[in-house]
């Protein structure tokens, strides 16, 4: 029988328990690749093609799938991945046997002249790679479904290229490198390292990244190509047989269609028989027909990836597992497709319920999903009434920005014309509004502070169905804004009443006011104590300048009447201090009145004193070094201010967080509901409002389809697992045996029983 022959009854031949996983497998690459590997991360069993530019993939490629349809050329060819699923389709009555390929980028297009499906994916690849060969990692998906093909996944890779070409960049060769790495080091990735014969086997690429990639060489394929242009004399007999760059999984030698072939149109089927007319009449080649051929290729692929799922097997259908649960959530977040209005009512008012009952679970820390992380919904509306309203109350000194001087001018200001015998209320309650007039900024500012944890709030509120809409996401959202804005104002409205209750009356009969007697008391107690200490300190320092200071003041009033002061020890006639001292005398006899002239009347002989002139008041006065009562009232000012302001932030550290939560938390809980019902619960509405984006229809559909996969998936896994376990077989499988448990936990082992 002639390999062709073979490979024909091969491929006719009853599937096996292994092969039966295959299009399991296709399926799910499908899936995969038509939503996304961010969706659906999974990494499946397939065959990975790696070698050099111009080394011969794409013959082996065309010679497996037995079809023209791969783009060639001299240069770069294959610029982006080429994810090549072969569905292996058995003939039914009335079936013509016909072949089509389908691409996942064109859903539904059957193409049945494979030229068409080489220049789709010409286009393809220029419109994601550019035209002036460029490369790219996104994945082209062709599915090829015939009943001449074996059930496989390859992905065919860009060659390694050196030197950049057209608009490709400098380190060209490093992406190339990179994107061939990452494909090839996943566990479940067979690698099929394409080299020519007529280079050198150690150096090749495809080998080398494959044993970096495979260090171990369990699921490395070596291929040789080329195998007809080698010098005469020489031959890869020992390229083949692994004697240069052992594999464990052996080497296949391939001949490939000549650029003659491909001018002249001629068949695979005339290429395969001519490639198997070379093996069989070759010297060397013709006693290595186990390792020679495209036929033998594809069935040794064949074997060893059916053998690499069932390895795979155990954690594949945990993996698939995971993944279903995960998409049947996702699932739930798209919901149902609804049409009737009657059930779209429903849906919207569900959805505007739930909506209001997470805000008031959020406000009231009930809520099933407690944060354990930071704080969050009511606690955080707390926390800014105390730990930041209050407490900023607290640390602000009533008395900033009261200076002693000012104090002490509103006190003489207040007394007008006459002085001050006690201390007067108008400064105090002056002072005193200044001070409480401070409290409304901070007040109207934790109005804010809550109105935007409001909005957070609201905006963590995630219903499940509402993700859905996102018309009705921002319809709600407008609404509610709106809402929390329009409640700030009576907030803002009662706490400027309360601040200006109380400025508008300064009620000083409060019990827990301190009183003027009081302050008066505390004041000149601070006083003396203050003067106490400095007594201690310098006593003998203030007696002495006590004693200076009298001499200095009667040295200067000595000095005046140009007289020398009393000694102790002078005669008693001496002048005495009178009216005479102050105004002057006339003669120099002892004192006789009658000498005197009368006041105002001088003889020609004195002279007339000077006019005294007064300093004109500057136009700011300011008073001068204050006495020692005036310090007093000062203080006693200063405690009366701090007694009042405490007793009035008291009244406003609790009156507002009340106000606040009255008029715009518990508010927002008791009437968001209504106000929803109010503006959106209206049957012209509903379409508009419960319309899906076609983005979410889209990731539905997709997700239907892939849970529906993973599910058929897993079920197959399960049916082949049960087989395993009680150790039945297809009685056609001639490929396969029970062994015992060495697989992990499949204990299921290939051996071929077929020989040549």
């Amino acid at each position: 029988m002639s390999m062709v022959e073979e490979d024909n009854t091969r491929s006719k031949a009853p599937p096996t328990i292994g092969s039966s996983l295959v299009p399991i497998i296709n399926r799910l690459h499908e899936v995969i690749a038509s939503v996304g590997s961010n969706l659906l991360n999974i990494s499946l069993p397939l065959v990975a093609v790696v070698g050099s530019q111009s080394s011969g993939k794409s013959s082996a490629l065309e010679a497996l799938v037995g079809r023209d349809f791969l783009p060639r050329g001299c240069d770069i060819c294959t610029r982006r991945p080429l994810l090549l699923v072969l569905e292996n389709r058995s003939v039914s009555p009335g079936d013509d046997g016909a072949e089509w390929g389908e691409f996942r980028h064109l859903p539904g297009k059957l193409f049945y002249d494979f030229s068409k499906i080489r220049r789709e994916i010409q286009a393809e690849t220029d419109r994601g790679a550019g035209l002036n060969k460029g490369v790219s990692d996104k994945q082209i998906l062709l599915k090829i479904s015939s009943p001449k093909v074996p059930n496989m996944m390859l992905v065919d890779l860009p060659g390694i290229t050196k030197v950049p070409v057209g608009d490709q960049p400098s380190d060209i060769e490093a992406r190339v490198r990179e994107m061939i790495m990452t494909q090839i080091r996943q566990e479940k990735c067979i690698i099929l390292a394409v080299s020519p014969a007529n280079s050198d086997l150690a150096t090749s690429d495809a080998l080398q990244m494959a044993r970096d990639a495979d260090p171990t060489g369990s699921r490395t394929i070596g291929v040789i190509t080329k195998l007809d242009i080698m010098d005469r004399g020489t031959d890869a007999r020992n390229f083949l047989l692994g004697k240069v760059v052992p594999l464990r999984l052996g080497y296949i030698g391939v001949i490939n269609r000549s650029q003659e072939d491909i001018n002249k149109n001629r068949s695979i089927a005339d290429a395969l028989s001519r490639e198997e007319k070379f093996f069989r009449d070759h010297p060397v080649y013709s006693g290595l027909s186990g390792c020679c051929g495209i036929p033998q290729l594809s069935k040794k692929l064949n074997q060893i990836l059916e053998q690499h799922i069932r390895m795979a097997l155990p954690s594949l259908k945990s993996e698939l597992n995971s993944k279903m649960i995960a998409v049947a959530k996702e699932l739930q977040t798209y919901g149902n497709v609804v049409e009737a209005n009657v059930e779209k009512g429903v849906i919207l008012l569900n959805i505007l319920s739930t909506y209001c009952e997470d805000f008031s679970a959020l406000v009231d820390g009930s809520s099933q999903d407690i944060s354990t992380k930071e704080l969050s919904g009511g606690a955080r509306i707390l926390y800014i009434f105390q730990s930041i309203f209050v407490k900023s109350l607290e640390e602000v000194d009533p008395c900033e920005g009261l200076s002693d001087d000012d104090i002490r001018i509103a006190i003489q200001n207040a007394a007008g014309a006459r002085n001050v015998l006690i201390i007067p209320e108008a400064p105090f309650e002056v002072l005193v509004r200044r001070q409480i007039s401070r409290l409304l900024d901070p007040s109207l500012q934790c109005v804010r502070y809550v109105y935007d944890e409001l909005i957070k709030i609201s905006r963590a509120c995630e219903v499940t169905d509402l993700q859905r809409f996102p018309k009705l996401r921002r319809r709600m959202d407008e609404i509610m804004v709106k809402f929390v804005r329009d409640g700030v104002k009576p907030a803002e409205r009662m706490i400027r009443n309360l601040i200006e209750m109380e400025m508008d009356y300064i009620n000083s009969s409060h019990p827990n006011f301190l009183g003027g007697s009081k302050a008066v008391e505390l004041a000149s107690e601070q006083l003396r104590s203050q003067q106490g200490i400095a007594d201690v300190e310098k006593p003998i320092e203030k007696s002495q300048n006590s004693r200076a200071a009298i001499t200095r003041s009667l040295g200067s009033r000595s000095s005046v009447n140009n007289e020398k002061p009393v000694s102790s020890g002078g005669n008693t006639s001496t002048r005495t201090w009178g009216i005479s001292s102050i105004f002057g005398t006339r003669g120099s006899s002892g004192g006789n009145p009658s000498s005197s002239g009368t006041l105002g009347e001088l003889d020609g002989s004195d002279q007339m004193p000077a006019t005294i002139q007064l300093i004109e008041p500057p136009s700011v006065l300011r008073p001068l070094e204050a006495t020692e009562d005036e310090t007093v009232k000062i203080f006693a000012t200063k405690l009366l201010i701090r007694s009042y302001y405490d007793i009035v932030r008291k009244n406003i550290q609790d009156l507002v967080p009340k106000a606040v939560m009255h008029f715009l938390v518990n508010h927002t809980k008791r009437k968001v509901q209504s106000t929803f019902i109010q503006k959106l619960y209206r049957e012209d509405l509903f379409e508009e409002l419960l319309l899906e984006e076609d983005e979410v229809v889209l990731k539905r559909k997709r997700n239907e389809e892939l849970f529906k996969v993973l599910q058929e998936a897993i079920e197959m896994l399960e049916e082949v697992e049960s087989d395993v376990s009680t150790g039945k077989r297809s009685p056609t499988d001639a490929s396969a045996t029970i062994a015992p448990s060495s697989v992990i936990g499949i204990g299921y082992q290939l051996r071929s029983t077929t020989k040549r």
